[in-house]
């Protein structure tokens, strides 16, 4: 960007906007725990039921976020639970 004169460099206020959203994204992000997984069918269906049984739903909001059947019958699917049940 070309300066203009008699005003000061922006570059240190860009800097510091930057780090306020990579900080406010990690955190936003904290919320929940997520675990992507690209398993066989019923590996991924095991990979599941372990996760439900481990963080019932009632208490940590436990759920497949995502997922999508890739070739060769294998899916990849995102798990995300709360950290904790309190």
């Amino acid at each position: 960007m070309a300066k203009i004169p008699g005003l000061p460099p922006l570059d240190g206020l860009r800097k510091e906007i930057a780090k306020h959203r990579r900080a406010k994204s990690r955190s936003e992000a904290g919320h929940f725990v997520r675990e992507t997984f690209c398993l066989s069918r019923e590996e991924a269906r095991a990979k599941a039921k372990e996760w439900f049984d481990a963080f019932p739903k009632a208490a940590y909001w436990t759920e497949v976020e995502s997922w999508r059947q890739l070739d060769g019958d294998r899916i990849e699917f995102t798990m995300r639970r709360l950290p904790s049940a309190d």
